[in-house]
């Protein structure tokens, strides 16, 4: 299985903006992922700290490790 977290930060946000943004949204998607079975398919938009939308994650299923040889 593979966890992606796909995060829109504007190019213009100040830096300390920005990792508080991100820091934010990881904390508060990782205590909300028991809430959701771990299974590929699952996932939910995440919002930023003014409730707007800024990115999705998902789980998907691993690639095939034999495909990539």
């Amino acid at each position: 299985m593979r966890f992606v977290l796909d995060v829109h930060v504007p190019d213009d946000a100040p830096a300390e903006e920005a990792v508080k943004e991100l820091s934010r949204a990881l904390r508060y998607w990782a205590g909300n992922l028991h809430h959701y079975p771990l299974a590929p398919g699952s996932g939910e938009k995440v919002y930023d700290s003014g409730y707007r939308e800024i990115g999705r994650w998902t789980l998907t299923a691993s690639p095939d490790p034999e495909a990539a040889g």
